[in-house]
């Protein structure tokens, strides 16, 4: 039976290690399967990931031991040194364009279909948005003896355009902490962030309302006339 995340979900360390393996597998075929630091060095890049993680050696390793456990990875023998590789397909039951989904969602978080598709690139390209959202209907529709849904269509945020996608390989999602931590809470947790925006900008504005003024004066003009017309060459209006 494939993998029933249900019963037993992954860790954070183990789904960054199985989707770090998914994602190089793809995208750097040449140095594929992946030594240990390879795969240290992959789990904790700082670009693609959400959220950026620190694992050491050890945390890896130990994620690498369940996960083969769980038949979703093997390990290579080598001659000097081991490589490892994921048996994600096979080992979810999902074909692989589903895992290019499933890996990006468990590298970089929720994301609309849209952003998925975009983001696929050089993992697969989907010729469009509703292929991508066939494939994501597709896991959020398995059934028990596939080992239930393996994705969800969260609530749309406020002010969102759209609706993004979660995996669920780590379990259930806890909505209002994705939105708090988006800012589409609606209330205390986006607050002091956007409270230094609004300051941030309000210095930018002083600024540049302080410099308009040095100009007026340097050019002889009326600080408070438009400024669109201050700023028209001779004769324009």
């Amino acid at each position: 039976m494939p993998f029933d995340p249900r019963q037993r979900p992954l860790s954070a360390p183990e789904a960054r290690v199985l989707a770090t393996l998914l994602e190089k597998s793809r995208t750097v075929p040449d140095s594929y399967p992946l030594t240990l630091n390879s795969l240290v060095t992959g789990c904790n890049q700082k670009t693609s990931r959400e959220p950026v993680m620190q694992l050491t050696d050890d945390e890896v390793l130990q994620a690498l031991e369940t996960l083969r456990e769980q038949a979703l990875v093997v390990e290579i023998g080598g001659a000097r040194v081991a490589r490892w590789e994921h048996n994600f397909e096979r080992g979810m039951g999902v074909p692989s364009q589903a895992a290019a989904l499933l890996g990006l969602l468990m590298l970089r978080g929720p994301q609309t279909a849209a952003e998925l598709r975009l983001n696929a690139e050089r993992w697969h390209r989907f010729a469009d948005t509703s292929s991508v959202e066939a494939f994501l209907n597709e896991l959020a529709e398995r059934g028990d003896d596939k080992g239930g849904p393996l994705v969800t269509l969260l609530p749309r945020a406020p002010g969102a355009r759209e609706s993004r996608w979660a995996q669920l390989l780590c379990g259930p999602v806890d909505v209002e902490a994705l939105q708090a931590a988006a800012g589409g809470g609606g209330g205390a947790p986006a607050a002091p962030a956007l409270q230094a925006r609004v300051q941030a900008l309000e210095s930018d504005v002083a600024q540049l309302q302080a410099t308009v003024r040095r100009l007026c004066a340097e050019l002889g003009l009326d600080p408070a006339l438009d400024l669109d017309s201050a700023l028209s060459p001779p004769g324009q209006e």
